[in-house]
């Protein structure tokens, strides 16, 4: 039996998952947490063979969580999970050491072939991810910069340009503005930027205005 905690702030999703997991007959989801903080605790005391994990969580930068999962517990796999498509997240994801990256449109089956191919010791990656990391090979992709930022930087980053205020990104993630502020000055370190306008016409120049 394959054993699997579901780490995702949405209720909802993870009850979807959960039966979807069960109906398999060989895969039993032995905990769930909402939280960075809660996934960490849990996988300490269950020490699940996969941990499902969403990249983007309220407390910490999921992409980090996977680094600390991994550290702690080497025997556990990590499939993230993202409302994004590959191309945004993914390959962080396998840097940081998940086993798979999952879009959350994935359907059942390939739900339940990544948790059976990672928990034998293997990678679920997909055809678009093969490509993205064979593409980080070529020196001009290790070299951007857009690479190396967290989930939270980048969302930030997309919330400033479609012309949110400081304040109305702190209500949309549900952050202080002095962490808006901290994440705003490290887009201008690690992306050698001196003022907003200009990460905002560094995202519309990459596509990720919306």
């Amino acid at each position: 039996m394959i054993r699997v905690l579901l780490v995702d702030d949405h209720a909802i999703l993870r009850q979807g998952v959960r039966e979807l997991l069960a109906a398999a007959g060989d895969v039993e989801v032995v905990g769930e947490a909402g939280t960075a903080g809660e996934a960490i605790a849990a996988a300490q005391t269950l020490r699940p063979d996969v941990v499902l994990l969403d990249v983007a969580l309220p407390d910490r930068n999921g992409i980090e969580v996977i680094g600390d999962l991994r550290a702690a517990h080497p025997g556990t796999a990590v499939v993230a999970l993202s409302m994004y498509p590959e191309a945004q997240y993914a390959v962080s994801a396998v840097r940081a050491g998940a086993a798979g990256y999952l879009p959350k449109a994935s359907d059942s089956s390939e739900v339940l072939a990544a948790v059976r191919q990672v928990a034998t010791g293997g990678r679920h990656i997909t055809p678009v991810l093969a490509t993205l990391l064979a593409e980080t090979v070529d020196q001009h992709h290790e070299s951007d910069p857009a690479a190396t930022l967290s989930v939270r930087e980048r969302q930030v980053l997309e919330l400033l340009a479609a012309g949110q205020t400081a304040t109305e990104i702190g209500q949309t993630l549900g952050i202080s503005i002095k962490t808006v502020s901290t994440y705003r000055a490290r887009l201008l370190t690690k992306l050698d930027l001196s003022s907003t306008a200009a990460l905002i016409r560094y995202a519309v120049e990459k596509g990720m205005a919306g």
